[in-house]
Parts: structure tokens; C-alpha cells; sequence
């Protein structure tokens, strides 16, 4: 699956700008990585909202325990990959059709924390089990909601094109060819919105997140963590 989205929608990440500086790498422009994605996966299907939102997917190569899904309700645009544990709880919780799958689900959840503010984000996903990760786009408000599982088996990375769009994507390969070494693993346990203008742990919303610089070998430009107990015990 594949997100991009230009900076009316969002700010690259300063993070990721800085490790591209350091390490300057042959990029390419969002629609061409839209075209690439396109061209490679077949039966691929693509969204464009106004030269500015670029979502697509496909079912190529999926696994059966993480199939790949696209919804839209509401102007609400969702990609998801994974499988919740607790769909049938959540569909009761939310009062859809036993028919509904995870993308409707995240999609009402969404809706449920634009909606009934204030609602701490961090709430909505904090309730979903298994393993997942997903990108919202809420065309109505301009809102991108992107957020992965605490156990990271079902990879997301982000990156920064060559005209300054930011792409999520669960293939690192394709973001690598576009992005350079703007680019990065999106940590698991954490979701980014830009209501909220930065990226956090949903797990412990109080934690701060760093970025460690990656070295010259590796194919990432940055490394995003979460600090914990332990390594802000080590700096008292």
C-alpha cells in the first residue's frame, strides 16, 4: 500500500529532511513513485485527490494473515493492512454490521475521535488488537491519522520524495528508490497525525520520540525510537 501527500497536507518530518541533507541520494517525484507502484503491482489500483493526495494498493503478494484493504465513507479515505484480534468486540463497540471489516472499523473510529473532541488519539488506537498498520486521510478536514501495531509485523515506512511529498508505505524497497536516505522505519506502537503536529507513542503518550542518525551503510537515513523508563533513568 502506498500513501503520498504533499506539504499542504503535511510537513516532512524535520528528521527525515536532515537525514536526506546529510547523505544526498538520487530521489524522484511523487507522481513517478505513484507511476512505479502502479506499474509493478498488478491489478493495482489508485486514488488522486487534487495533485496533492495520492493513495493505492493492491492485493499482489499479500498475506492471508495481513490482507491489504481500501475504504471510503464520508470523504474519510483509509488503506489497511493486518488483522484486528478484536474486530467482533469493536464492531458491537461502534454498532456496525457483523459484515464490516478493519478499514470500515478504522475508518468509524476515526470519525469517532474527529467527532467527539476532546478524545485523546492515542484512545482510539490503544483499542485495537493485533497486528496492523493503516493511513487515514480525511479529505473533509485536510487530516492525515497514519499508525502502526506495538509489534511491527506489519512493516510501514515513511519517506520524503524528491518534490518534498512524504510517502508511507509498506514496501521500503519502493520508498528507497524514491526517497534516498530521507527515509525511515515508522515506529511500531506510535501513530502521527497532524491535528496533533507530531508523531508519539500511543502506548505511553507522555514518552518522548527521538531520531538516532543512521551511518552512511545503512539504507535508512534515521531510526525513530521511543524513550522509555529505563533510558531516561540512565540520564537523570
Amino acid at each position: 500500500m502506498l500513501g503520498v501527500f504533499s506539504d499542504e497536507i503535511m510537513s516532512p518530518p524535520e528528521e527525515l529532511v536532515a537525514a536526506g541533507s546529510r547523505t544526498p541520494s538520487p530521489k524522484t517525484t511523487a507522481k513517478a513513485l505513484v507511476s512505479r507502484f502502479v506499474q509493478s503491482k498488478p491489478f493495482a489500483v489508485s486514488v488522486h485527490l487534487n495533485d496533492e493526495v495520492f493513495m493505492a494498493y493492491s492485493h499482489h503478494n499479500e498475506s492471508p494473515l495481513h490482507p491489504r484493504s481500501f475504504g471510503v465513507k464520508d470523504e474519510i479515505f483509509c488503506l489497511f493492512e493486518g488483522a484486528l484480534d478484536n474486530l467482533g468486540i469493536l464492531r458491537q463497540q461502534y454498532g456496525l454490521a457483523k459484515s464490516a471489516n478493519e478499514v470500515l472499523l478504522v475508518i468509524e473510529a476515526y470519525k469517532a475521535l474527529r467527532d467527539r473532541a476532546p478524545y485523546p488519539p492515542s484512545h482510539m488506537v490503544a483499542h485495537l488488537e493485533g497486528n496492523f498498520s493503516f493511513v487515514v486521510f480525511d479529505k473533509s478536514t485536510s487530516t492525515l491519522f497514519v499508525a502502526s501495531d506495538e509489534t511491527g509485523k506489519v512493516p510501514l515506512s515513511w519517506g520524503i520524495t524528491a518534490d518534498g511529498y512524504v510517502a508511507f508505505a509498506n514496501d521500503a524497497d519502493l520508498l528507497k528508490g524514491a526517497c534516498g536516505k530521507s527515509l525511515a522505519s515508522f515506529p511500531q506502537g506510535c501513530f502521527f497525525s497532524t491535528a496533533v503536529g507530531e508523531i508519539r507513542s500511543y502506548e505511553n503518550p507522555k514518552n518522548k520520540i527521538t531520531a538516532v542518525p543512521a551511518s552512511e551503510e545503512e539504507i535508512w537515513g534515521a531510526t525513530f525510537k521511543v524513550e522509555g523508563p529505563a533510558v531516561l533513568a540512565s540520564l537523570q
